[in-house]
């Protein structure tokens, strides 16, 4: 079940990101660090109801904001859709054991269909350069790769941007 988070859910919350974070690591991918994500995000991410959590037998096991707010860094992107109506998806992630087993394309799913039932026109988001998995995931879902932007907090390497039109 996939729904709104909870204030009080941040700690689990922040498990999930740093248990990713450092299977990342291992594999040699320094996408997540110490600076991000960071209870701070998170917490502004529930005051703006934007932040759902993936429940299992009652256990929080992946997360995904769904978000309306364009950050600063996408202002230079082209994006394909012309129109401003879009949604921004941020911070997927499936905890390590829960991985490969189709949590994040349901995730997806549910925030493409939430998309389409708020008549938002695409869905956008970006990914770490050196995170193939991801971007062959993003693209096999539909998702068009556009230009590079940086995150200089997270990492001197490029985040790709990329964007399914409805």
């Amino acid at each position: 079940m996939i729904r709104a988070a909870k204030i009080s859910e941040i700690p689990d919350i922040l498990t999930i990101t740093k248990a990713c974070a450092k299977k990342m690591s291992s594999l040699g991918i320094y996408q997540w660090n110490e600076h991000y994500p960071s209870k701070k995000v998170f917490e502004h991410d529930i005051q703006r109801n934007e932040l759902f959590v993936f429940e299992e037998n009652s256990n929080s096991i992946g997360v995904i904001v769904i978000s309306t707010f364009k950050d600063v860094e996408y202002e230079a992107v082209h994006w394909r859709n012309k129109k401003e109506n879009a949604i921004y998806i941020h911070r997927l992630a499936v905890h390590p054991d829960y991985q490969s087993k189709g949590y994040a394309q349901k995730m997806m799913d549910f925030a493409e269909n939430y998309a389409r039932e708020n008549n938002f026109s695409s869905v956008r988001l970006d990914t770490f350069s050196q995170n193939t998995r991801n971007q062959a995931f993003y693209t096999q879902r539909g998702y068009q790769k556009l230009e590079a932007i940086y995150f200089p907090k997270q990492s001197e390497y490029p985040f790709y941007c990329y964007e399914l039109i409805l």
